[in-house]
C-alpha cells in the first residue's frame, strides 16, 4: 500500500463514527435507552451508596475518556476516535446524565458544539478578561432562561393581531434574585436583561480561609420584606463544598423564603457540593452549566476555571490572558 492508503479511514472505522452519530442524536432526543446503555460510562464513575457520584482520579487524570475502544485497533486509532467532536459531546453528556438521573431537582444545560465552546473560552488560562466576561455573561443569560423555566406558570389565552387566540401561560409567582456576594453579582445583570423589574436581595458569604475546613460564614444579608411570596433564584456561579449555598439557603429559609420556590443558578458545579445541597435541602432546584469531577486540597474545583469573581471583576494577582476569540 502506498502512504496515501495507509492512512484513509477503514469501513470499519467509518462505520463506527456513523453509529456515534446515531448515538449522539438519540441521546439528544431523549430515545434510545437502550442503546445508551452501549456506551460505557467514564472508568471511575461510581455511585456513593445512596448519594453522590464520583470520578476516580484515575478517570480524571485519563480526562474521563471512555474505554469504549480499549480493546479494539491501536492505541492511536482509539486516540484519533476519541478525539472526534461527536465522541467529546458524548462524553460529557452521559456523564452529566449520570447525575441528573439521581438527582431529580438538577438540571445540566444539555451539551452541544456551542454549549461546550463557551465552556472552554471562559477555562481557558490565556482568555483576556474582556471576553471571560462576555462569554460568561453568555452562558450566565442560557442559566436564567432555564431557571426560569422552573417557575410556576398558569395557563392564559391571549388574542393575537390577526384576531385568532393563542393558548400559552403566564408567571404565576413573582420573582427576586438574590445574589451570594461577590461572585454572585456577575450573574445579577442576566437576570436583569430578562425579568423586567426584579428585585435583588444580597447576601455576604465568605469562606473562612483559616478554617481547614473551609467553612463559610455570613456577614451580611438584605432581603425584599416579601420573600416569602417570591419565587427566589439563588446566583452564585461556583459550588464546590457547597457550605456558602447551605448557609445563604438557611438564611432565606429563616427570612420567609419556602424550600420549594427557591431555585439555585450555578455555571460550575462539583458531585461534593450537589450531593450536600440536596442532602440538606431535597426540596430546592438546581441548574448548572457543567459538573467537574473534583476538589484540590484548597478545596477549588478541578479542572474548573480559577477565581469566578476574580477573573469577572479583574482583581486577580496575575492579569493573566490575552487571547482573544472572534468569529472572525
Amino acid at each position: 500500500f502506498s502512504h496515501t492508503q495507509r492512512n484513509k479511514p477503514t469501513f470499519s472505522r467509518i462505520m463506527r463514527i456513523i453509529s456515534k452519530i446515531k448515538q449522539l442524536r438519540n441521546l439528544r432526543l431523549g430515545i434510545g435507552a437502550g442503546r445508551r446503555q452501549a456506551w460505557r460510562k467514564p472508568a471511575g464513575l461510581a455511585r456513593l451508596g445512596a448519594g453522590g457520584l464520583a470520578l476516580g482520579t484515575a478517570a480524571a487524570a485519563a480526562g474521563w475518556v471512555s474505554s469504549a475502544y480499549a480493546d479494539e485497533g491501536s492505541a492511536a486509532e482509539a486516540k484519533e476516535e476519541h478525539e472526534h467532536p461527536v465522541n467529546i459531546l458524548l462524553k460529557y453528556q452521559s456523564y452529566h446524565d449520570e447525575f441528573e438521573k439521581q438527582y431529580a431537582n438538577l438540571d445540566i444545560l444539555p451539551i452541544n458544539s456551542q454549549s461546550l465552546a463557551l465552556q472552554t473560552i471562559i477555562r481557558d488560562r490565556g482568555t483576556s478578561r474582556d471576553d471571560f466576561v462576555f462569554y460568561s455573561d453568555r452562558v450566565i443569560r442560557l442559566l436564567i432562561e432555564e431557571a426560569l423555566s422552573k417557575l410556576p406558570f398558569v395557563p392564559q389565552v391571549i388574542m393575537t393581531p390577526t384576531d385568532a387566540p393563542f393558548y400559552g401561560f403566564e408567571f404565576r409567582q413573582r420573582v427576586v434574585g438574590v445574589s451570594i456576594m461577590r461572585a454572585g453579582d456577575s450573574m445579577v445583570a442576566g437576570l436583569r436583561s430578562v425579568a423586567k423589574g426584579v428585585r435583588i436581595g444580597k447576601i455576604l458569604i465568605q469562606r473562612d480561609e483559616e478554617d481547614p475546613l473551609k467553612r463559610a460564614k455570613m456577614t451580611y444579608m438584605k432581603m425584599p420584606s416579601d420573600i416569602d411570596r417570591r419565587s427566589v433564584l439563588l446566583l452564585d456561579p461556583m459550588l464546590a463544598t457547597g457550605g456558602s449555598a447551605k448557609l445563604a439557603i438557611k438564611c432565606l429559609i429563616e427570612s420567609g423564603a419556602k424550600e420549594e420556590n427557591i431555585v439555585f443558578v450555578n455555571v460550575v458545579a462539583n458531585p461534593e457540593g450537589i450531593e450536600e445541597l440536596f442532602r440538606c435541602y431535597p426540596k430546592i432546584k438546581m441548574v448548572t452549566s457543567f459538573v467537574d469531577p473534583e476538589l484540590n486540597d484548597m478545596k477549588y474545583i478541578v479542572p474548573g476555571l480559577g477565581d469566578f469573581g476574580d477573573r469577572y471583576f479583574g482583581t486577580e494577582d496575575d492579569q493573566h490572558g490575552r487571547r482573544t476569540y472572534t468569529y472572525h
